[in-house]
């Protein structure tokens, strides 16, 4: 187990949670799930907790009930090698969620996440305060980032 897990508290919507997100992400697994029997406090046979992996990392989901709800303040980052990819998860993890600027949008459970291409820390780290100036103004008119745009305001 991992030193550090993120920890997911949701109202019911635990399980349903971690399907659709193990559903998405091409190298991931459930992992142990507990459920609720007759002592409660929750439905008997739904799930308490769960334990599952994306991409090598670990979580902890929790159906705890309506005290708490997720924010923007905390985020999952997910580094993204081609387009291709970016557009995958955009489109899968924003269905019934909301899209955001910059490359984040929130999903059906509340969760924000930010699809990010590593062409982005690349082209913003550039020596270059000029261009890299450029795609920071080009990013920050995007939802989903569309990496051939950074790439031309970066050149223009």
């Amino acid at each position: 187990m991992q030193k550090i897990v993120p920890f997911f508290w949701f109202d019911g919507r635990a399980e349903e949670a971690m399907n659709f997100y193990t559903s998405i992400f091409k190298n991931s697994k459930v992992g142990n799930v507990s459920r609720y029997g007759d002592a409660g406090p929750g439905p008997k046979g739904s799930v308490m907790s769960a334990t599952f992996e994306l991409e090598g990392q670990e979580f902890y989901a929790l159906n705890g009930g309506p005290m708490f709800k997720f924010s923007p303040a905390i985020s999952m980052f997910v580094n993204c090698e081609t387009q291709e990819e970016v557009d995958d998860l955009w489109n899968k993890l924003s269905d019934g969620g909301k899209p955001n600027r910059c490359g984040w949008l929130d999903d059906k459970f509340g969760i924000t996440w930010q699809i990010i291409p590593t062409a982005l820390g690349r082209l913003l780290g550039d020596k270059d305060r000029a261009k890299a100036g450029k795609v920071m103004q080009a990013m920050m008119k995007m939802e989903k980032i569309i990496i051939k745009d950074l790439e031309d305001a970066y050149n223009s």
